[in-house]
Formats: structure tokens, sequence, C-alpha cells
């Protein structure tokens, strides 16, 4: 039923954005809103704790979908794709910030989705939160054929020119932007059964939440000023994240809080104000959504399909290569109610070495302290393990945290062998070259500047390579808590 009023809704607005093109009205502009790190954790999905009134207001006035998915849960790999409308498995871009000093180019026929606008007239720019004048984020794992983007803000096009605008916001990423405002309880936050439950770990939850509420304000700005522009009445507003939140099994992991993201699309017409889709969505879907919003036929190599397509998507594919210096390679095929994720390395732990984390992630240092004091739950174990299962099922509604692998239970058996199917009919399909290993020279060049880096960090913060996780807790503590320790 929801899905119904949903598409009926988008057909009538497509129907009627077509006809006025094809009266040679003017087209409509596109507001394209990304935010980084950020699960579907604001107001509008659920989170009572958050307070973002200007995004819930955009979803109270247009579709909120609760099934979106990143293909990659790491930025570069999947602005990649996003900005291609090809899984970057399929283009030979989905390890994380490679190709930065070799000139790759995108094999032939694919485009970054912007040059198919300027060719339909469109002025295309990319910008920097509310910074108008400052260039967004592209972060792309290959070297584009042609200028990108046209600007940075839709003021700069011609009198009367449709638009597509891309406004990328970093404030969810880490180091979070605490909202000093509107503060969050730490107390109330309600962390999932994989966190060890500390002060430390609650505090910093709290801070990821605020920063989603600081994010909240510069989208209102953003919004405000295409109405004090007079445009909003010609503007698809389309908002997602760029993958999930920067936590552990978050950002970097196929669970849940790394590659489901918010998304919310408000169309001029307020037809499908309030409406909520439960289809699958990946962001590789955005750039032939976004070319039948203006008229332009999607041409027939993207991999996506319209968000809005009558036919939705059965399951998503997301991809995991190497992250930094982290070499991995992980597969996952997410129906609405299950998720299978394919290990290519078992023997591998899941938390191997990786720079960023070590700096950025307080639970690392508490969840390596609780290993060694024994403390770990059952919930916590699996994550801290020297190795990992081959296959990994999950039964999303039984359980939404991820921590039940019935993968060895026979009453799933079925289940896992229609999704491991997929996977590798995927594979076989799209030309997964994550099949392909990296040289020895490029993984080494990745693992030595990660260790240069790590150990910098280290000096900086009184620590060593021998300091123990009990020293790396009492670092975030005082950080994060102050010297008392109360928050």
């Amino acid at each position: 039923m929801r899905r119904r009023s949903f598409l009926a809704a988008s057909a009538g607005a497509l129907a009627f954005a077509v006809g006025r093109h094809a009266n040679a009205a003017p087209r409509p502009n596109i507001l394209w809103i990304i935010s980084e790190d950020i699960s579907p954790d604001i107001g509008c999905y659920g989170n009572a704790l958050v307070q973002t009134p200007h995004l819930d207001r955009l979803a109270a006035q247009g579709i909120r979908y609760d099934a979106a998915f990143a293909s990659c849960p790491v930025c570069s790999p999947a602005r990649s794709a996003m900005m291609t409308g090809m899984y970057q498995t399929s283009i030979g871009v989905h390890n994380h910030r490679s190709h930065r000093d070799d000139n790759y180019r995108l094999p032939e026929p694919v485009k970054v989705i912007t040059s198919y606008f300027r060719d339909a007239g469109y002025f295309v720019t990319n910008g920097r939160g509310t910074d108008w004048e400052r260039g967004g984020k592209t972060d792309w794992n290959f070297t584009p054929d042609e200028k990108p983007f046209d600007g940075t803000d839709w003021r700069q096009r011609k009198a009367g020119q449709p638009f597509l605008a891309q406004y990328n916001f970093s404030l969810t990423h880490r180091d979070f932007k605490r909202d000093s405002e509107r503060p969050i309880d730490p107390a109330k936050v309600d962390l999932p059964p994989y966190y060890p439950d500390t002060p430390l770990l609650r505090r910093d939850w709290a801070d990821y939440l605020e920063s989603l509420q600081v994010l909240d304000t510069q989208v209102g700005a953003l919004l405000k000023r295409l109405e004090d522009d007079g445009l909003a009445d010609n503007t698809i507003v389309l908002y997602h994240g760029d993958h999930g939140r920067p936590h552990v099994r978050g950002k970097q992991w196929l669970y849940e809080g790394g590659i489901r993201v918010p998304m919310i699309v408000r169309k001029p017409d307020g037809a499908s104000a309030g409406t909520v889709s439960d289809d699958l969505v990946s962001l590789i879907d955005v750039a032939p959504t976004m070319m039948k919003w203006a008229g332009i036929s999607p041409p027939k190599h993207l991999e996506g399909q319209s968000i809005e397509s009558e036919t939705p998507r059965e399951f998503v594919v997301c991809a995991r290569d190497r992250c930094d210096e982290t070499v991995d390679r992980i597969r996952c095929v997410r129906t609405k109610r299950f998720k299978f994720i394919k290990n290519f390395y078992p023997e591998r732990a899941y938390l191997q070495f990786n720079a960023y984390k070590k700096k950025q992630y307080p639970a690392v240092s508490v969840l390596e302290q609780w290993q060694a004091e024994g403390k770990l739950t059952d919930a916590q174990k699996p994550f801290m393990a020297a190795t990992r299962p081959e296959e990994e099922l999950y039964d999303l509604q039984a359980d939404p945290h991820e921590v039940k692998n019935i993968a060895g239970d026979g009453a799933y058996a079925d289940t896992l062998a229609a999704l491991r199917k997929h996977l590798i009919d995927w594979i076989e399909k799209t030309g997964d070259k994550g099949a392909v290993p990296e040289s020895k020279e490029i993984t080494d060049y990745w693992m030595d500047e990660a260790r240069g880096r790590h150990e910098k960090v280290l000096k900086t913060r009184g620590l060593t390579l021998d300091s123990t996780p009990e020293e790396h807790v009492a670092y975030w503590e005082k950080r994060l808590l102050g010297k008392g320790g109360a928050s």
C-alpha cells in the first residue's frame, strides 16, 4: 500500500514534468544535497533524541526512503559509483583512494553524469556546505575527461538556465561538530549491543548525533536560500548520505551501519508529500533518476535504475575492498528481510590494523581493552575474533543489529543458497574487478604510509606502539570526558 501511493504520486509528478518539457516550458532545477558519514539517525527516521527540523520538514513535504543504500561503505568508491551510475567494482575504482597519481580514465562509454546534464543545457555546480564560493568534495578514484562542474553556485548560471546543483556537507564526518545550543544527554543514547556501554562511548555517540543537528541547521540555510531566490517552486530537492555512520561496524563495513543511508526527495508540485517508500534503492540509482527528472534519456550502460521504477529492486549489492592500507574484499546481498555477506579473506580479523580507525574511533580502544580484560559480551566477541566466517546471514526483522549469524542454520539453507547465487550472478554479470588483487607495490605503499602516520599521531598523544589499550582509553577519556572523567 505504501509503495503504491508512492508510485502513483511519483508517476504523476514525472508525467507532469515530461509534459512541461515537451511544451518547451522550463525544465526543473535539481538541488542535490549530500552529507558525509551518516546513517538514518535523524528525527524523521524515528530518533527522538535528535532535533533536525529542516530535514524533518523536507521529508514531510516529500518522499522519505527507508531502504536506501550506498554501493560501498567508504567515500571515494561510493562517490565514484554515484557520479557515474556504475558499480565501483565494474569500472575499476573500488579500492579506496586508488588511482590518485596515475591519471586513470573511466572505461568507455562511462562518463561523469554531469556531462549529460551540461549537454542538455543545464548549469552544473558543486559547492561545499554553505560556503557558496568554495568547491565541494569530489573524492573520485579516476580523472574525468572533461571539467565536471561549471561552478560552485546556481547564481553563477545564465538567466533562466536550469541547474543541477550539488552541495556537500562534511559536518557528520569525524571530528564531530558538537551542538552547544542543543546538547544531547549521553545517558539517553541508545547504543547498539555490539558496542561496550561506557560513559566514553556514550559521549562519542552523542557527539555524532549532535553533529546531525549542526548539519540540519546548515541544510536549512541552503533551503532558505533556494526559497529566497524564488526557485523552490521549480526545483526538485534530493538529499542523501554518501555512506553510513563513522562508528565501529559502520563506515567501511557492509553491516547496516555502513551502507544504509537517509534519502529524501521533494518534488515542487507536492503531490507526494508525506510519503514513505520501503523500496530498495542503491545510490547508483541516483544518476538515472535525476536524468529522467530532467527529461534526459539515461544511457543504456548505466547499472542503476530510476528510484521511481515500477519494478523495484529485489535486492541491492554492496561491496567493500581496500580501505586505506587495509586490504579486504567483502560483498553483500541485501533484500528487504535478509542480508548475505561473503568474506573473501575469512582468515583475517575483522578489525585489521587501520590507522584511521585507531586515530578516530575510541570504541576500537575500548573493545581492545575489554577483550584483554575478558569483558566482551556475546554480541561483541565475533567482531574481535582473529578470523571470521566465510559467509554471514542475518534475518534483519528478527536481528536488526546483525549479531546472530544464521548462515549455519539449516532452517535458512534455501535463503542462503538463493542469496549466494544472486551474488555469484552479479559478480559475473558486472565483471567485478575486485577479484584481481592490487600489486604488492601498491599495498606496501599504503601500509608504510599508514604506519608512519599512525606513529606521528601516537607521538602527539603521548603514546607509543607499545602503549596498552588501557592507556589509549585513558587518552580518549581525557579528551572527551575531561580530566575528572565527567561529561
